[in-house]
C-alpha cells in the first residue's frame, strides 16, 4: 500500500501562487504515475493533473493548463503542484492519488491510495 500526505494549501488572493506537495511512502515502487484532484463544496471531484514517475510525462485538465504545473522529485518520492494565476474558482480541497488505470485517465475511479487533502482558498 502507498501512503500519501499532502501539504502546502492555504489562503491566497486571486492572481497569487501556491505550491502543493504530496509525499509518498510505503510501496511507492508499485505506482507508475501520480495525479492531483480537487473537490469544491457541493461539487464532484475534478481531475487536475498527472505525472509519470520515470519519464516526467504529464497531462492536465483544460481548466488549469498554462497556470498549473505538476512535477516530481523521485529522490524524495514527492509530487508537486505549482499553481499560478489562481482564481476564486480554484478554491477546493486538493488531493493526490496514485494512478492505477491507463495513462491519460481522468476519472477518480482510475486512481487510488488517496491522501487526506489540503485546502486551497482563493479570495477575490
Amino acid at each position: 500500500q502507498v501512503q500519501l500526505v499532502e501539504s502546502g494549501g492555504g489562503l491566497v488572493q486571486a492572481g497569487g501562487s501556491l505550491r502543493l506537495s504530496c509525499a509518498a511512502s510505503g510501496r511507492t515502487f508499485s505506482t507508475y504515475a501520480m495525479g492531483w484532484f480537487r473537490q469544491a463544496p457541493g461539487k464532484d471531484s475534478e481531475f487536475v493533473a498527472a505525472i509519470k514517475w520515470n519519464s516526467g510525462y504529464t497531462y492536465y485538465s483544460d481548466s488549469v493548463v498554462g497556470r498549473f504545473t505538476i512535477s516530481r522529485d523521485n529522490a524524495k518520492n514527492t509530487v508537486y503542484l505549482q499553481m499560478n494565476s489562481l482564481k476564486p474558482e480554484d478554491t477546493a480541497n486538493y488531493y493526490c492519488a496514485a494512478l492505477k488505470g491507463a495513462w491519460g485517465a481522468r476519472s477518480s475511479t482510475d486512481f487510488g491510495s488517496w491522501g487526506q487533502g489540503t485546502q486551497v482558498t482563493v479570495s477575490s
